[in-house]
């Protein structure tokens, strides 16, 4: 059952996930220049000079399991019950995405006595979330549906 509409939502969601890897979480404006965070730190400038201001490998880290853990759901389509369990864990994570953008934004916005803004990079685990409760759904009513199907016979 890949072929249903819930691996489309799950893979749509791994998808936006994965894009936080590669855009501009949060960017800062100080007296002391521009800072942008990415998923891997706070840097000054470019992340490529390597000039690193915060860690943040708890997002990091976060980030990993989250996708990964999309990527699992979608290859257990035979045991639908351990699927829901596991879009319900990333449910939670993908909330935890949002809460630590927000948290290393505030934090570091008060480190640096800066003027920080959160691009769309908010929304996106928000996003993920609704397509994560889209697929949850989809795979109770297959669930049902096998479930009637096995009272009949």
């Amino acid at each position: 059952m890949i072929q249903r509409i819930q691996t489309i939502y799950l893979a749509l969601s791994v998808i936006l996930t994965s894009l936080l890897f590669y855009i501009k979480l949060v960017t800062f404006a100080a007296p002391d220049g521009i800072f942008t965070m990415y998923y891997n730190g706070i840097f000054k400038g470019e992340p490529d000079a390597g000039d690193i201001y915060m860690n943040v490998t708890a997002f990091t880290i976060l980030l990993a399991t989250s996708v990964l853990a999309g990527i699992i759901t979608i290859f257990l389509y035979r045991k639908r019950i351990l699927q829901i369990r596991i879009a319900g864990l990333n449910i939670g994570l993908q909330l935890g995405l949002a809460a630590l953008i927000y948290f290393f934004a505030r934090t570091a916005g008060n480190e640096l006595n800066a003027d920080y803004t959160i691009p769309f990079s908010i929304a996106i685990p928000l996003v993920s979330v609704v397509l994560l409760l889209m697929a949850i759904k989809a795979i109770g009513k297959d669930e049902a549906l096998i479930r009637s199907m096995d009272r009949i016979r």
